[in-house]
């Protein structure tokens, strides 16, 4: 059964006359003719009752037609869409982590979003740890994901984006609170929360620790800052955080890093090489490249 063969079936059985659907379809009588009988004979059924130059739909025919109505409705659908995604429609899937929903991704987002070639475009929003966006890209769940770079990822192109600082929070009226700078001292002497171990930040600040001979005493892991923030208020302790916006956390205070700890962290954009991306993807990929990447590294 041929497509070809469902659409001079549809018209036959619209036009109850072959001559005429013959005529819609652009091909000869005998050629419509011919791919009907072999229609019937494949289906083991008959369609059409022969009256005259008329036809008219036999009860198995009337059930065939309202299924290849079926058919060839959702072939026009697909159709449609696909001409969509060719042009300026589609949906771009993008996932991220907790620090760029504030800023970031909102604004870089809608300023794409006001582009006149994008107005038919839909974009799907997820948030989760570095190592989780990295799978979901890898199955296709996301198309972009932005975060931290994870080296061993060769089918992933990262693009560096921005320099996040890191800096100390602590609860108010903590003995740091009135320091102008935390020294390395800090980390050993009061209780730290950090990172989940197995997000990219949580492996950067354990190197950072390991490159300064420190030993803190980690008394909780959270997967990002939201958690983090909302622990240290309560008074568990500090944290070596980036440095996002916490002014909606009261009783929060935010100090810097002695000069000699300076600690920065790099945001990436993330896709994969090489794989075939629909239009709206890769003019969004583009945007962000052509104005937020990091030339410098």
């Amino acid at each position: 059964m041929t497509l070809n063969q469902l659409q001079y079936f549809y018209q036959a059985a619209k036009t109850q006359h072959f001559n005429r659907a013959a005529d819609n379809l652009s091909i000869s009588q005998p050629s419509l003719s011919r791919a009907i009988a072999a229609l019937e004979n494949e289906l083991g059924v008959i369609l059409f009752e022969r009256m005259g130059r008329n036809v008219a739909l036999t009860k198995a025919g009337q059930i065939f037609y309202e299924q290849t109505e079926k058919i060839l409705e959702d072939i026009s659908v697909a159709e449609r869409k696909m001409h969509q995604l060719a042009m300026s429609g589609g949906e771009i899937c993008i996932s991220y982590v907790f620090p760029l929903s504030t800023h970031f991704i909102p604004e870089a987002s809608r300023t794409f979003m006001q582009m006149d070639e994008n107005k038919n475009l839909t974009l799907n929003f997820a948030q989760g740890l570095s190592v989780e966006n990295i799978e979901g890209l890898k199955s296709g769940k996301y198309d972009i994901i932005f975060g931290t770079r994870e080296p061993s990822e060769m089918s992933i192109r990262f693009v560096p984006l921005m320099r996040q600082k890191m800096v100390v929070i602590t609860p108010a009226g903590h003995a740091l609170a009135d320091c102008p700078c935390v020294s390395a001292e800090a980390f050993e002497k009061y209780p730290l929360l950090t990172y989940d171990h197995t997000s990219g930040l949580g492996k950067q600040t354990r190197n950072f620790f390991r490159r300064h001979n420190l030993h803190p005493h980690v008394i909780c892991e959270s997967p990002d800052e939201n958690g983090i923030a909302s622990l240290v208020r309560e008074g568990f302790g500090i944290a070596l955080v980036a440095d996002i916006d916490y002014s909606r956390w009261d009783n929060i205070c935010v100090k810097p890093l002695a000069p000699n700890l300076e600690f920065y962290h790099t945001v990436y954009m993330g896709y994969l090489a090489g794989k075939y991306q629909i239009p709206a993807v890769s003019r969004f990929i583009k945007f962000i490249q052509d104005n937020y990447s990091d030339q410098s590294q």
